[in-house]
């Protein structure tokens, strides 16, 4: 027990120290992108991490290019971010492409509309995520959208197999309220047969989105609030009218026009809220198994081709195979790090024990790269729960942001194999 305490204790200076170099190299990013004259300053490192581990943290310029948030604190986007000291990676975030219809209009935009997550791939379970914060007001559009749109994968992915690859599983991890406090804002409504409409950010021009709750249960072996989400674009009277006239003008005819129906095109996903993880916690010891069999159910839900937005008259147990049969997954929390790390850290790592199944199209290639940080210690490269964690970390800041998260990912693989054996 001692030498398994030590070991614990080894893995958590480990990840503190090269957190804490990440955090510097993003600090300088912010500094120098808000003032590009700049040179490279001494700044002092997170937490006080460096007098705890008594030496000093040397930030190299290419640490600083790797870990680039300049895009987050760009300030065409620095109020869609939910907290400040949370800013996606410049190479790994998701980039939501802007609207076709309107270029002229989107052309001072920086790479597409921005929305605070990254693509994530399991180290070991070979599966992407995207991983993000919890929407807010002026966010939920570009959020929905990425839903409505054939996602587009990061360069260094495989091809999809399938004709049309979209999100259809979102998994929230935060209730709208913990302790008084507002974590997320919703965007779709509270009762079955009821729709919203949800507004672009300022600055953005595509139609306002129409979302329908269409189904709601709870699965209490889940502790899941389950609900059927359907999204369409909704075009105002001068929208429709300015589409008329693009229409008439590029030659297009009525049974051209008649192909979009007046809300679009309607897309439907599955949204998973788990009711048991406290916010800058971990779920409880009793609440250990809903945790297992939550994550099984994400997993299941997301292999479930049953709700066809292709082929709408299509019966339950229709396989279409112009869907991609086990697409990437949107999870978050509130900052969208340390619950929404720890659940990919353990979906990756369960997919790799055994307890779920591989990635239907698992990527094969070398996404992940070395971090420029270097190897980890030689003592402890056989620890995966370190180099799941260590890797999600490099692809968005602070993954699995809190000790009790990490302590909380062996605890629940143990579970795992106890309950196997």
């Amino acid at each position: 027990a001692a030498s398994s305490d030590k070991r614990i204790t080894n893995v958590l200076r480990v990840l503190a120290a090269r957190e804490a170099k990440r955090h510097t190299a993003r600090a300088i990013s912010q500094q120098r992108a808000l003032d590009p004259s700049e040179s490279i300053p001494v700044v002092k490192p997170h937490n006080s991490l460096a007098s705890f581990l008594g030496r000093k943290l040397d930030v190299q310029l290419h640490h600083v290019e790797h870990y680039s948030v300049a895009a987050g604190v760009h300030e065409e986007n620095r109020g869609m971010n939910r907290y400040m000291d949370i800013i996606p990676y410049d190479r790994t975030r998701l980039i939501v492409e802007n609207d076709k219809e309107h270029p002229q209009e989107q052309a001072g935009k920086l790479h597409g509309r921005y929305l605070n997550a990254n693509w994530v791939m399991e180290r070991f379970g070979r599966k992407w995520w995207i991983a993000t914060q919890a929407p807010l007001r002026n966010t939920a559009h570009a959020f929905l959208s990425v839903m409505l749109q054939p996602i587009v994968m990061p360069p260094h992915a495989d091809p999809p197999t399938s004709k049309t690859r979209r999100i259809r599983t979102v998994v929230q991890l935060t209730q709208n309220f913990e302790s008084g406090r507002k974590k997320a804002d919703p965007y779709f409504p509270n009762e079955v047969g009821k729709s919203l409409l949800v507004p672009p950010e300022e600055g953005c021009y595509t139609p306002a989105l129409k979302v329908t709750l269409v189904d709601q249960r709870e699965l209490k072996e889940a502790h899941c609030v389950q609900s059927t989400v359907s999204i369409s674009l909704y075009h105002s009277s001068a929208q429709r009218a300015s589409k008329e006239g693009r229409r008439r003008g590029s030659g297009q005819t009525d049974q051209d026009q008649s192909k979009v129906a007046d809300g679009g095109e309607e897309v439907i996903f599955r949204h998973l809220l788990y009711l048991s993880w406290p916010d800058h916690g971990v779920p409880e010891p009793e609440d250990r198994d809903s945790l297992l069999e939550f994550i099984k159910l994400v997993d299941r839900t997301n292999r479930d081709k049953s709700h066809c937005s292709i082929h709408s008259s299509a019966p339950p147990d229709h396989l279409c195979p112009e869907l991609d049969s086990d697409p990437p997954i949107m999870v978050g929390c509130s900052a969208g790090v340390g619950r929404t790390g720890s659940l990919i850290a353990l979906s990756s790592l369960l997919r790799n024990y055994g307890f779920l199944l591989p990635p239907a199209q698992p990527t094969v290639g070398p996404v992940i790269h070395d971090s420029p940080l270097g190897p980890l210690p030689k003592d402890l490269e056989d620890d995966l729960v370190l180099q799941e964690i260590d890797s999600l970390r490099e692809q968005r800041p602070g993954m699995v942001q809190r000790t009790e998260q990490t302590l909380l990912i062996y605890e629940v693989l143990s579970d795992a194999f106890a309950k196997s054996s």
